[in-house]
């Protein structure tokens, strides 16, 4: 008696239906790029800060206005000498003024300079995240896939073993024991089956989510291709790079640059002002012919010196108030940096952990086809039993589903890492995008 067990690709083959229309990591990471609401809104928030930061520069630059005005007036005196006037004023000026010393909107200019970094550290950010949780919803429905791939594998071998369990029973050669074994087996791999299937309804569901597609069909991973290797070196290079690079620490630090800059601001409370002041205006004056009228034009230009001397405590509390919120900023920032030397060390080392678990799982996954061909060997000379054969195989296709998932992981894992030491960028999708098919 022979037991055979249906080929992966047969069976992978039967699962990965329609990957004519397959599409690579790179191609739904730019879809998902003009889909995303997050990512999207991100961009948005990134104009807007650039705009504000631009906003910044008239607090030194000249304002200037024009106003007029018109007036007339009607005089009707009903006494004795029974005079009555018409008359009427127009005047136009002409202003302009220039900050020559303003402490606080120097402060808020460098401000709104610092807004142009935040808006360019949170675009990073967006754009590292959108990296990541596209790819992971990829990867999620790639492990569900070969995972499915694998039950409908482990499914078709037990029913060949269920039917020859059956076989030998009917011509006396085993118990009755092996069919109920074997009927048992197949009715857990049956709910497996439908776990899987129900585990890839799922994930690709939340692929189309994440893409803005429908129906998205990932490339798989070619057989046999080699992992990535980026995530070399050690622990503390890649924290390093994480304190120079990371876009959390980078708004962090802009944080309290700002909070810096708006404690200046509240010490120029205390502080003279200077602004050089211009106008020219003219004035007409309209009347009838029992009045005169008289026509002006008139040009100033000066300083105009401004020095707070009281101001209820008002600044004192101000200057409080923004040295507090200056240390908590400074906190803020420690907290980053912890949180991200932190996240850094975990993604390498979880890198690190699972290339150690492929190639223990490739051990093993090789050790676990030997045993279930010595098992069936045996099965078949009548030294090993029916569950022999069958535990085998569940642990030659949970071996496979586990290098599978591991493989995956790793290639997550090192877009994580590379997201914590905030050194992610698109062009790091490539070299994954090769290894697909």
């Amino acid at each position: 008696m022979k037991l055979r067990i249906l080929p992966l690709t047969i069976a992978l083959t039967a699962v990965l239906t329609g990957t004519a229309q397959a599409q690579s990591l790179v191609q739904l990471y730019e879809t998902a790029k003009g889909y995303d609401a997050t990512y999207k809104a991100a961009q948005s928030q990134y104009q807007a800060n650039l705009a504000k930061a631009e906003q910044a520069k008239a607090l030194m630059r000249p304002t200037a206005g024009l106003g007029a005005t018109v007036s007339e007036t009607d005089f009707d005196n009903r006494t004795s000498t029974n005079v009555d006037a018409r008359y009427g004023t127009r005047t136009a000026t002409l202003s302009a003024s220039q900050p020559l010393f303003r402490p606080a909107n120097l402060a808020g200019y460098k401000q709104g300079l610092k807004q142009a970094d935040l808006a360019q550290a949170q675009l990073k950010a967006a754009e590292q995240d959108l990296i990541v949780r596209v790819s992971q919803a990829y990867f999620e429905v790639l492990t569900a896939q070969e995972s499915l791939a694998f039950v409908k594998a482990q499914k078709s071998a037990v029913s060949e073993q269920l039917a020859a369990a059956k076989r030998n029973f009917e011509v006396g050669t085993s118990t009755i024991t092996d069919t109920r074994e074997a009927q048992a087996r197949f009715d857990l791999v049956t709910a497996q089956e439908i776990a899987a299937e129900n585990e890839l309804r799922v994930k690709k569901l939340a692929l189309d989510q994440s893409v803005g597609t429908s129906n998205a069909q990932p490339l798989a991973l070619k057989p046999g291709a080699a992992l990535n290797t980026a995530a070399g070196g050690d622990a503390e290079t890649w924290v390093q790079q994480a304190t120079a690079q990371s876009p959390a620490i980078e708004q962090a630090r802009v944080g309290l640059e700002v909070a810096q800059l708006e404690t200046e601001k509240a010490k120029a409370g205390h502080m003279p002002t200077l602004d050089l002041n211009a106008s020219y205006g003219g004035t007409r004056f309209r009347g009838d012919a029992s009045t005169s009228r008289v026509n002006n034009n008139t040009g100033t230009i000066g300083l105009a010196f401004n020095l707070p001397l009281y101001a209820g405590h008002a600044t004192q509390n101000r200057i409080q108030e923004t040295v507090s919120l200056e240390e908590k900023a400074r906190n803020d920032l420690d907290a980053a940096q912890r949180t991200v030397t932190q996240a850094t060390r975990t993604a390498f080392f979880g890198v690190q952990s699972g290339l150690g678990q492929v190639k223990a799982l490739e051990a093993a996954e090789a050790s676990s086809q030997s045993a279930l061909d010595a098992n069936k060997l045996g099965y078949q000379v009548g030294v090993r039993i029916n569950i022999d054969v069958l535990n085998s195989q569940s642990q030659l296709f949970q071996t496979k589903r586990d290098l599978a998932k591991a493989r995956y992981d790793v290639l997550l894992g090192q877009l994580k890492l590379k997201q914590a030491a905030g050194v992610l960028k698109e062009k790091d999708l490539d070299p994954i995008n090769t290894s697909l098919h």
